[in-house]
């Protein structure tokens, strides 16, 4: 049986059923590559765990200050929400600080992320508005900033001065030439980059080790933006969910970010066990499975820390619906299990 490249099995009963290819990359502050499996270099659309990036170059615009957005504002900004009726207000209350409504918006309403949510907009007959957007606070902070540059409309389209903007940010914060980050546009009609996955995770390192040390002022942007996040995980993503249930257990030690089909980022910060590990300052994880799945990227991405030793076991059992959820039929049986053959290697 080849396994190579397999992350996670899903057996039912002793047959398997599904292999999940994936690649992991792991490395320090400095960007020096610890562990990896897979091919850390894959160029993936890091999608929305690219937000902390984009909301670098909003930041940097100097619109938060302009338009009195607070740090759970920020947060939104950074958020793949749940459309929960929190994050829909703080969106419609984003707007009015800019004097502006819904129809400035470039991204489009769909159903929510959120089961619970979506089964009472059923039940109430609703249809998403563009604030109902998971990308809402993104799209108002772009808009900001566009406002700011002095030209407020078409803020989506790539050769717009905010997104010339996001993509140097970006370039800069992943110490890539500009050429090589490629660009797509992503389902909230925003771009959207791709590079190599151990940029990604070079990307999340920064974040940690800006929230552990005030120096430069780029760094000062990340850390306000680690904080952001991590103070407001509600936001962030919503109720039940992984990004929120994650940094709710590891309470300001780390960040993490989904992107959209198999994506996602953490930054831990330093700590005794990083210091073990190898790393110089915080660690950054990035993670991408090939075939999309989110719910098996979570059981992943949680064997990663567990493997690392990241946080507490207390900590870690708090991640235990996502890292091994029980595999049952309609009738609640239990009928298979998974297993992560996978093995970090040194680089």
């Amino acid at each position: 049986m080849d396994m190579q490249g397999v992350a996670a099995v899903t057996y039912r009963g002793a047959s398997i059923e599904n292999r999940h290819l994936a690649h992991i990359a792991v490395v320090d502050a400095g960007g020096r590559m610890l562990c990896a499996f897979g091919d850390p270099g894959r160029v993936t659309l890091a999608r929305s765990a690219a937000k902390p990036a984009q909301a670098a170059a909003i930041v940097d615009t100097g619109a938060l200050e302009r338009y009195g957005f607070d740090e759970a504002d920020l947060a939104l900004m950074c958020a793949s929400h749940s459309s929960e009726t929190r994050h829909i207000e703080r969106t419609r209350r984003m707007l009015a600080k800019l004097h502006a409504d819904e129809s400035a918006l470039r991204c489009g309403g769909h159903p929510s992320l959120s089961d619970a949510v979506q089964r009472e907009w059923i039940r109430h007959d609703f249809v998403p508005t563009p604030a109902c957007s998971n990308c809402s606070g993104k799209h108002v902070g772009m808009l900001a900033g566009a406002m700011l540059l002095g030209d407020a409309a078409d803020y989506h389209e790539a050769g717009h001065p905010m997104q010339q903007r996001v993509r140097r940010t970006v370039a800069a914060l992943c110490e890539l030439p500009h050429e090589q980050v490629q660009w797509g546009i992503d389902g909230c009609n925003l771009p959207t980059p791709a590079f190599a996955l151990d940029r990604l995770a070079r990307l999340y390192a920064k974040l940690a080790d800006a929230a552990d040390a005030a120096v430069a002022a780029t760094d000062s942007t990340l850390a306000r933006i680690y904080h952001a996040m991590t103070r407001h995980p509600e936001l962030v993503a919503g109720e039940g969910r992984y990004c929120t249930e994650l940094m709710r257990a590891y309470e300001g030690a780390l960040v993490g970010k989904l992107g959209a089909d198999g994506c996602y980022g953490i930054g831990v910060r330093a700590s005794a066990r990083t210091r073990e590990l190898g790393a110089d300052g915080a660690l950054g994880i990035a993670v991408k499975i090939e075939d999309g799945r989110v719910d098996m990227l979570y059981m992943i991405v949680s064997e990663v820390l567990a493997r690392l030793g990241i946080g507490s076991e207390a900590q870690r059992e708090r991640l235990a619906a996502f890292h091994h959820p029980p595999l049952r039929n309609t009738r609640g049986v239990e009928v298979g299990h998974r297993s992560f053959p996978f093995e970090l290697r040194p680089r």
